[in-house]
């Protein structure tokens, strides 16, 4: 038995500690933002002023919880309690913030409906100041976030063969935590908000996008509302707003709770992986993919042949293969 490397656990993503930094300034950005809009909604009476309020305190809390998560995987880097690092923290938060959300969505849908069955007054003129105040900051803060979504790179498998002898050999790659590519541009870095991204980063910057896209709503029905003198307005974009904060809720609890539970990340690549593994005859009788961390797969795999390869001609096929950081081949004569 030989090990070419030593063992390294650390899958985490490569933008990991500027992730967390621009989280940390987004916070303070969002809390100074967060009291003024939910002061002037109570003081002005609007329903539309207070939502885009509200959501943002759970944007503040959620960052929170994100800036917490990358200070949690990040002092357990190297816990041997956790099997396969600390990768997936980040995906725990964020399906955490995406609950918060979903109630946060509920209660503003039944405030929203009850102002429209009881109007009360809003002060439209004051409370859209505050409202482009608000937007200001939430764009500002995507702004920072946004830098944060180029930091993915392809980790770099390092091998670690073992031979037991016989008729049966098994493989481990491992790799250290993923370098950086150079910065890609800006819709590149939006699409690797998703995926195999960081998807604690990617809760954080759509909970802002999303206080964005209803600051703006907000802001029409107040100037709508003041223009006609159409008090229902306010709280109908209210209601809006809510139902699109419940539908990012749902759809981040659904892809993040996913990644939790190890469904298969990419069917594509497991795919590539069966074909390559089974390119010089056998067959792949067990395989495995599942996330370890932004950027970083596991793989595990069992081959079954009359006459096998050893275990680096199998890895040598895959190798390639982006995010394949943790490699288990085993090898089976017939």
């Amino acid at each position: 038995m030989s090990n070419a490397h030593p063992s390294n656990h650390v899958f985490l993503g490569a933008a990991h500690d500027e992730n967390a930094r621009r989280t940390r300034i987004v916070i303070a950005i969002t809390l100074t933002l967060m009291v003024a809009e939910i002061g002037g909604g109570w003081l002005f009476g609007s329903m539309a002023l207070l939502a885009d309020g509200w959501h943002m305190a759970t944007d503040a809390g959620s960052l929170a919880i994100a800036a917490g998560a990358y200070a949690f995987a990040r002092r357990h880097q190297d816990d041997p309690r956790f099997s396969f690092g600390t990768g997936k923290i980040g995906d725990l938060a964020a399906f955490a913030s995406a609950v918060v959300l979903g109630v946060v969505a509920l209660l503003l849908a039944v405030e929203s409906i009850g102002r429209i069955f009881a109007p009360v007054e809003v002060m439209f003129g004051e409370a859209l100041i505050v409202a482009v105040l608000g937007l200001a900051a939430n764009l500002a803060g995507a702004f920072i976030l946004l830098g944060g979504a180029g930091g993915h790179g392809h980790p770099h498998p390092h091998d670690h063969p073992h031979d037991a002898g016989g008729d049966r050999h098994h493989g481990h790659e491992e790799s250290a935590e993923g370098r950086g590519a150079s910065k890609p541009g800006f819709l590149a870095r939006f699409r690797q908000t998703a995926g195999s991204g960081d998807n604690n980063l990617r809760a954080a910057y759509l909970h802002v996008l999303a206080d964005a896209a209803t600051s703006v709503t907000a802001i029409a029905g107040l100037a709508i509302g003041g223009l006609f003198d159409l008090v229902w307005i306010d709280p109908a974009i209210g209601l809006f707003g809510a139902a699109m904060i419940g539908l990012w809720s749902a759809r981040l609890m659904k892809e993040t709770g996913a990644i939790l539970v190890d469904a298969v990340p990419d069917r594509g690549l497991l795919e590539t992986v069966r074909r390559r593994l089974e390119s010089a005859g056998g067959s792949v009788v067990d395989l495995h993919l599942w996330r370890l961390g932004p950027g970083h797969n596991a793989l595990v795999a069992a081959v079954e042949s009359d006459r096998p390869d050893g275990y680096e001609a199998y890895s040598a096929r895959i190798r390639d293969l982006p995010g394949l950081s943790h490699i288990t081949i085993e090898v089976r004569r017939r």
